[in-house]
């Protein structure tokens, strides 16, 4: 098999049995690698219905047939699960140099089933796999545990591991890798920490088969050379990071403010990614084979460390009302060390306040740490209470839906199917609020960028006020991006690259046929599935949907002053686009047309 190692590593907890299986080519078509086979293969093993917490629910490492293969970006994978979180299925992205080591090994993923009594970590050097005992490593910030690991192991090996907070099975806890990295969202950490599960060390010498060399190389300078060409891909992300968007962001009247009561600061100056580049990045971080390079390593007073990223920018300052990157900076690097998710970290603190706002938290239950709204303290403090899960860090740890509802009021918390809404206001954006509610796993930018054409013209400018054609919209960039996730290739290259370029490359590197048809055929394939999944899990259609704030009160402020989102009127037409029936369930031709 061209571009797959070709070998899945299936690992049981329970009793220490290491298996090595062939992994079938006619399933790695039919559902590309990354995303799509690992919810191929959690969908054919475990009952939906499954706790996410015990010992039956699954997690798996899977790469795509482009990982760690000679073209850009291709250090990406993916970890699946039944997330803790949302109970829907969860797929966490993620970059870094571990996927594309675990590929070069000679795998294409990892099954990680059952528990073990006593905590072990896994060590893979091509193929030496062993499970060796973690009981030195419980315990320690994801820094100290990387630090040891790496002096224990051959040189340049990479590793992934889980913090304080995902063996503590907060459910917005993340699986951390080369450090810095996160599969972030869905509380893939938690699953991770309840197998008594603390890290894979991996070390590969091998390399991806290419199909056609020749033609790849011809591939590969169309796509470099779109990449720089493109304003995003080649200037505004190598410059500034994806914190360039925070100006781009609030210029448009759509970027939160304390906990989405408003959506316009009259100044982000000193939050913007042209700041944190200028004042306090001391180097850029790129990915494996990452031309793009927005990684940012950042110093603020002691602290360093990679990021932080727009999304954890805003959830920090804008969503908790601080207008200090400093402050922002500690708070990322607490996250990192205790493996927790920063968006949902960052919104979770920012319902606290809320609630403290309105007097529903008292005074009493914050132990002389502040958790007022513009208080730089705050979030660094309560993130690390989070990590460690001390008194009111213990409920915040378990995300803003079960914290609010824990005080009667869940509807402070803005998360959608329980998890935190991203960086981006629905109300003044039409078409990505569609796919917020939508959404496969909860509130998540990255499951259909609508952000692209609605605000930042690529493929073409759309009105993000308007809802004619957004339910076409939304479907197209669901189903191209379950395909780039699937592939193992970064989002961001979609930016500048279309359908029938992802084909040609993918031909390239594996012999296959694909067209820009089959392209969107195959995400549609994958999104059906997990929403397939999602049913059988108990995630009842009536769960695509927006906080009520979002429904029914206007933004208070900015260019998009007045505007509510209008769910109502789009998920009819989205359910219709998709093929599936009134209450947003698949048809069972649907599935017959796409093989499932």
């Amino acid at each position: 098999m061209k571009a797959y190692a070709g070998k899945i590593l299936r690992i049981n907890l329970t009793n220490g049995e290491i298996k090595k299986e062939d992994l079938d080519p006619k399933v790695a078509a039919k559902f590309i690698g990354g995303r799509g086979l690992g919810t191929y293969i959690l969908s054919k093993e475990i009952d939906p219905k499954i706790d996410a917490l015990s010992e039956g629910n699954k997690l798996i490492f899977v790469t795509g047939p482009l990982t760690a293969a000679p073209v850009p970006t291709s250090g990406r994978f993916m970890v699946v699960t039944k997330s803790p979180l949302t109970g829907t299925v969860a797929c966490s992205n993620s970059g870094g140099y571990w996927g594309a080591e675990l590929k070069t090994a000679g795998y294409d993923l990892i099954i990680l089933e059952g528990k073990s009594e006593k905590p072990v970590f896994l060590q893979i050097e091509d193929d030496k796999v062993e499970l060796k005992d973690a009981s030195h490593l419980w315990g320690k910030l994801v820094g100290e545990t990387t630090d040891i690991l790496e002096s224990e192991s051959a040189p340049k090996s990479k590793v992934l591991a889980i913090g304080p907070a995902g063996e503590k099975l907060s459910v917005i806890a993340s699986v951390m890798n080369d450090r810095y990295r996160a599969a972030g969202r869905s509380g893939v950490g938690a699953v991770m920490g309840s197998k008594n599960f603390k890290a894979i060390v991996v070390k590969g010498s091998g390399k991806v088969e290419v199909a056609n060399e020749e033609e790849l190389k011809t591939v590969n300078k169309k796509w470099l050379q779109k990449l720089k060409d493109d304003g995003i891909t080649g200037t505004g992300l190598p410059t500034y990071g994806t914190a360039v968007l925070v100006n781009v962001i609030n210029e448009s009247g759509v970027f939160p403010v304390n906990n989405f009561q408003d959506a316009y600061l009259e100044d982000t100056e000193q939050i913007s990614g042209e700041t944190l580049t200028n004042n306090y990045m001391l180097k850029k971080d790129p990915c494996y084979r990452c031309p793009i390079a927005c990684g940012r390593y950042c110093k603020a007073d002691e602290i360093e460390g990679g990021g932080p990223e727009y999304e954890t920018v805003w959830a920090y300052s804008a969503d908790c009302g601080v207008n200090d990157l400093k402050a922002v900076i500690k708070a990322n690097f607490w996250c990192n060390e205790y493996g927790l998710d920063t968006i949902s970290a960052g919104c979770t603190i920012a319902a606290a306040m809320e609630l403290y706002q309105k007097g529903i938290i008292k005074d009493q239950e914050l132990e002389g740490s502040p958790l007022e709204f513009g208080n730089p303290n705050s979030i660094v403090d309560w993130t690390i209470k989070m990590g460690k899960r001390e008194g009111l860090g213990d409920k915040l740890a378990m995300g803003s839906y079960k914290l609010c509802e824990s005080y009667g009021h869940p509807e402070i918390s803005m998360s959608i199917k329980k998890q935190e809404i991203p960086a981006y206001d629905p109300r003044g954006i039409q078409g990505m609020g569609l796919q917020y509610a939508t959404s496969n796993r909860g509130g998540c930018h990255v499951r259909g960028y609508l952000i692209a054409p609605e605000l930042l013209a690529h493929p073409e400018a759309i009105d993000r006020f308007s809802l004619d054609g957004k339910a076409t919209w939304v479907k197209i960039f669901q189903d191209f991006t379950a395909t780039i996730d699937s592939l193992g290739l970064c989002l961001f290259t979609s930016f500048a690259c279309g359908a029938d370029d992802f084909a040609e490359l993918i031909n390239a590197v594996a012999g296959t046929n694909h067209d820009a048809n089959s392209i969107l055929e195959a995400g549609e394939r994958i999104w059906n599935m997990e929403k397939v999944f999602n049913l059988a899990a108990g995630v009842a259609p009536g769960e695509d949907k927006l906080p009520k704030r979002l429904l029914e009160e206007g933004i208070p402020s900015g260019p998009s002053k007045g505007w509510v989102h209008k769910l109502g009127e789009l998920l009819p037409s989205y359910y219709k686009e998709r093929g599936w029936d009134e209450q947003g369930i698949p048809t069972k031709e649907k599935l017959e047309k796409l093989g499932l």
